[in-house]
């Protein structure tokens, strides 16, 4: 029997067992590592600069992630999870990669230690359902008609380990605030707040204090010609995805001409008139701002400043269409109707109290303000320099986030690494109470969660284990004395180094991303875990030598 029937010819790497387990362990604490002391209220900031010297200061983890484009397939999947977090969530996406790495490499010792890790595996799916189930029942704190207070609380802590922290009073009042007047109802009765209709704008100058929110759409350009009104009320607005240009022919029409005094006509219908008729079409209509994705030229402009309308050309994409939804416009792409004919349907057009042009630092922003639909709000953010307004807008999205989960789950829970504990000492206690091999890997679950409160003091240049021992004595003594259950919310203080309540202290978090972090980090530890066996195949050369 030939031995080549064992291991058949692969044209590339081939590695398996214990070996592929300890590099993908590897890679995913070196990711880790990474953004570890980026996490807390005391989270220092990474640098980086990408190929062609763009530099990116930030303290959120997708975002360091992201640009860390990561070779490694198994570290890939870490950042995929802070992205998911990230879109799921909008905050925790530091936290999630830690977890995910921490789990992993409690796994790889269990392996090494002969446990199988099909085993482990069920006794982490296990613990999961345990510890969300766990949240739910009894960390939760549910804030029935939120008032402003919690929510105001929770878009301070997602700011805290910001760069904006010191200002996060004003701030978190300003997202609060953005939140609560994107409030919409849907068809199904369901109150939603889509934080999509939050348009960020960031002007260099004055400081981050001076960030203020405007009621309104600010689209980021200037009118087309200085000719065009200041203000039109009330606006009827018309949504457009093509040129308001002379029309060139197509390519390939052919036009044959008996007399060449007809040429001159053909080429005034072909290149004024058609544009002219557009025009016409449009104001007729009642349209007094138009809103283009493309250009418009100067012939067509004379138009609309005789009309005394606004024309914005060049309009983003996605500003064209959140104005179009909260104006209850249509984006039109063409006049062409069934017919052949060109039409423009007043049915198209949006509505809004006022369009009006302001300066915002040295920017000429139209204001789209008073919308039909639902109502849209601008934040705008004052700032030093680019750096400094990119990281503002990257915490206030998280901090939007935030808001909108609480506002839409009602549930909080106490921050500060008090969940984490919590559940390390209930799910401890639960490993010691089955007989079956999840034991184990159930006990390492419960330590990997105590990575949070480590980490955090550990940043925060305290004594962690001193602080994590007395988080567990507290949390133990609430979960095994009925008169003490209300020191199940006592977390880490990390100014001062100590341990306290806080619920009270108002450092809260909405139970969904404690919850999901949870899920989408066993998850990805378990996809991991799973694989044992790497085959990297060699790129062929392209001229095939032989």
């Amino acid at each position: 029997m030939s031995i080549s029937a064992q291991n058949p010819d692969i044209s590339g790497d081939r590695q398996s067992g214990q070996d592929v387990r300890t590099q993908n362990v590897v890679a995913c604490q070196a990711i880790s590592n990474i953004v570890k002391t980026s996490l807390g209220p005391v989270g220092l900031d990474k640098m980086l600069v990408d190929d062609i010297g763009d530099v990116t200061i930030t303290n959120d983890g997708a975002t360091i992630l992201r640009m860390l484009e990561v070779e490694h397939p198994a570290a890939k999947v870490l950042v995929e999870l802070a992205e998911l977090q990230d879109r799921e969530v909008g905050d925790g996406t530091t936290s999630v990669v830690i977890v995910a790495a921490e789990l992993l490499k409690r796994a790889n010792d269990l392996v090494r230690n002969k446990i199988h890790p099909t085993s482990i595996i069920s006794g982490y799916r296990l613990a999961m359902r345990e510890a969300c189930k766990y949240i739910d029942e009894k960390l939760v704190t549910k804030v029935e008609k939120l008032g402003r207070v919690p929510l105001i609380n929770c878009a301070k802590t997602s700011m805290s380990s910001k760069l904006i922290s010191g200002d996060s009073d004003f701030f978190a009042n300003l997202v609060v605030d953005a939140v609560l007047s994107v409030k919409m109802t849907n068809q199904r009765g369901e109150i939603k707040y889509p934080i999509k209709g939050i348009n960020i704008l960031k002007a260099h100058g004055q400081s981050a204090r001076d960030s203020y929110l405007l009621k309104g759409y600010a689209l980021n350009t200037g009118r087309a010609a200085q000719g065009m009104p200041l203000r039109v009320s009330p606006a009827k607005i018309a949504c457009l995805d093509f040129n308001l240009q002379k029309t060139k022919m197509q390519l390939g029409v052919q036009v044959v001409v008996n007399d060449p005094r007809e040429l001159e006509k053909i080429r005034q219908r072909q290149e004024a008139d058609m544009t002219k008729e557009r025009i016409e079409k449009l104001l007729k209509a009642g349209a007094n701002v138009i809103l283009t994705t493309k250009g418009i030229d100067d012939m067509a402009l004379k138009y609309f400043v005789e009309a005394g309308a606004i024309a914005v050309r060049r309009v983003r994409k996605d500003d064209m269409r959140h104005v179009a939804k909260a104006t209850g416009a249509t984006l039109v792409t063409t006049f062409a109707d069934m017919e052949g004919e060109e039409t423009f349907d007043p049915a198209h057009l949006g509505s809004a109290d006022e369009v009006v042009e302001e300066r915002i630092a040295d920017d000429d922003v139209v204001l789209i303000k008073g919308t039909k639909t639902s109502s849209a709000v601008s934040l705008i953010l004052r700032g030093a320099n680019d750096y400094m307004l990119d990281e503002m807008e990257r915490a206030l999205h998280d901090s939007l986030c935030i808001v909108k989960r609480t506002l839409e789950s009602n549930a909080v829970v106490a921050g500060g690494g008090a969940v984490e504990s919590a559940l390390s000492v209930y799910l401890e206690h639960l490993a010691t109470t089955l007989g079956s091999r999840e034991q184990l890997a159930i006990a390492e679950f419960a330590e990997a969660l105590l990575v949070i409160p480590k980490v955090l003091a550990v940043n925060a240049a305290k004594d962690a284990t001193e602080l994590v021992a007395k988080l567990r004595a507290y949390h133990h003594t609430a979960q095994t004395k009925a008169d003490k259950k209300h020191y199940s919310s006592m977390g880490l203080d990390l100014v001062n180094g100590i341990v306290r309540n806080n619920l009270e202290a108002g450092v809260i978090e909405p139970a969904m991303s404690k919850v999901k972090i949870i899920q989408f980090a066993t998850e990805a530890a378990i996809t991991i875990l799973r694989i044992d066996d790497m085959i990297k195949l060699v790129k062929e050369d392209g001229q095939g030598d032989e």
